[in-house]
């Protein structure tokens, strides 16, 4: 796609003169905005920022400034978070499935708020972080996602309260409850049904004389990536909040782990035209970051981008792919482009979920640099 030359793009070619490519542009005021979106939208939900969505530090210390706390999923993550100055207090070891050694390690850090979903689990935290607080994690519709995470996660709602009881009973404090409607949630009937399942739940608890304090509604808050699409976020969020106000008590703490929702929107990736080819009648051009690389989303985060250039012309059916030696490695086919040329930039907003967080160093070559923006 062409685009009209701007600030932005002018931005974008200097700084890609200057630090070269690929590049990661992290602006921490989308950061900020995204944070203040997220706060307005649902003014009863905390957010948990979730660390794997993006680890970068000038990412994490920008959020925490924001007053974010933390959701995250290993030692190492919660490790890079305490560096940054960010207590233990203020996060969730929010995966359900932890050595126990991570669960030790946690606990003698200070992180005693952790999710689990089987038996099992509630076993080895019982064993090493004696009266840990749990919240036991169900599974609820996941339908129309772009990831669906209740395959991997989550107990049978009818499973919650009896984990919950064995919870107190080996002396752990049940502490909450939590779901994941799927990752780049655009069905808003899976919030609202899981929050009508939630309710269920935690008016049994409170019958059966076990009070809960937390419940943490997950992630899956979608962003926008084309646009001419409208943005996702806001019909979702007016849902989650009216239901959240419908369904629960004022004085039931509500905390929620956006990853994508906070991060996505603050990154551009720019690349440049590293070689071009004509095959089977149709423009070929390779840029120098690929799947294995910035744009590893669209293998592991099954995402869609949408790619622009700063040159204009008539279009064509062209085929983007990356840098490595592997066939895998093909970025888009069918994109519509003007011919491009080698040294040409190709750039990528809504870049900052699950992109740089999982490149490699495939073929020797190094991941996109980060520039951070005020």
């Amino acid at each position: 796609m062409a685009v009209k030359t701007t600030s932005k793009t002018r931005r974008l070619r200097d700084l890609v003169r200057r630090h070269g490519s690929p590049l990661a542009v992290v602006s921490k005021a989308l950061l900020r905005r995204q944070v203040e979106r997220f706060r307005c939208a649902l003014p009863r939900v905390e957010p948990f920022f979730a660390v794997k969505a993006n680890s970068h530090p000038e990412i994490v210390k920008t959020l925490a400034q924001a007053g974010c706390n933390f959701d995250v999923a290993s030692v190492g993550e919660m490790e890079l978070v305490r560096r940054l100055g960010v207590k233990a207090q203020r996060m969730i070891f929010a995966n359900t499935i932890k050595p126990a050694e991570s669960i030790a390690s946690a606990a003698k850090a200070g992180l005693t708020l952790m999710t689990f979903d089987s038996e099992y689990e509630l076993d080895k935290i019982a064993a090493a972080a004696p009266g840990a607080r749990v919240i036991v994690r169900i599974k609820v519709p996941n339908v129309g996602s772009m990831v669906e995470l209740s395959l991997k996660f989550g107990c049978d709602p009818t499973d919650a309260l009896p984990l919950l009881i064995k919870a107190h009973k080996l002396g752990l404090r049940p502490t909450g409850l939590s779901f994941h409607v799927g990752s780049q949630c655009t069905r808003n009937e899976n919030y609202s049904d899981a929050l009508e399942i939630a309710a269920i739940i935690l008016r049994d608890a409170q019958l059966k004389q076990l009070p809960l304090e937390i419940l943490d509604i997950g992630g899956g808050f979608p962003i926008r990536h084309f646009d001419d699409e409208p943005d996702p976020f806001e019909s979702c969020a007016a849902l989650v909040s009216r239901e959240i106000d419908r369904l629960f008590d004022s004085n039931l703490r509500i905390i929620a782990e956006p990853g994508r929702f906070l991060v996505g929107p603050a990154v551009t990736l720019a690349m440049r035209v590293i070689g071009k080819a004509i095959r089977d009648n149709k423009h070929w051009y390779y840029l120098d970051d690929g799947v294995y690389g910035s744009l590893s989303g669209l293998i592991f985060d099954h995402a869609k981008y949408q790619y622009k250039v700063m040159r204009n012309g008539r279009t064509q059916l062209s085929t983007l792919a990356g840098p490595t030696c592997d066939g895998l490695d093909v970025i888009a086919r069918g994109e519509e482009m003007p011919e491009l040329e080698v040294g040409d930039i190709v750039y990528v907003e809504n870049c900052g979920a699950y992109s740089t967080a999982s490149a490699t160093w495939f073929n020797g070559l190094p991941p996109a640099k980060v520039v951070v923006l005020p």
